[in-house]
């Protein structure tokens, strides 16, 4: 249980919460792409990998933009945290949420 998944509906506030959202909506992004949160994350220091074709079991559009789940580590092979600002599955959520907006791919 070092890594853990992330799959953009977690973060997507068109989504509801049945629909698999995860963070609250005034928190979440419009559409956000599994590879704009392998950046964000990877771009903090945490240790990322991108599976490009892995589905969310909710998910039911089947398009590309929808693909894609992001594993991040969390805790290394003692049981310590990679990085102290991310204690939990939602402190990183939190944070690519946050910073997804902030993308040169999103502010152009």
């Amino acid at each position: 249980m070092r890594f853990i998944c992330i799959y953009p509906a977690y973060l997507n506030n068109k989504k509801t919460i049945a629909e698999g959202r995860r963070i609250p909506i005034s928190k979440a992004v419009e559409n956000p792409t599994a590879t704009e949160i392998q950046d964000v994350c990877s771009a903090v220091g945490l240790n990322v990998f991108l599976e490009k074709n892995k589905m969310y079991s909710r998910e039911w559009n089947r398009d590309v933009q929808y693909r894609g789940r992001v594993r991040v580590q969390l805790k290394q092979e003692d049981g310590s945290l990679c990085l102290v600002q991310f204690p939990s599955r939602k402190s990183v959520m939190l944070y690519a949420a946050e910073m997804i907006p902030k993308l040169k791919t999103r502010t152009q």
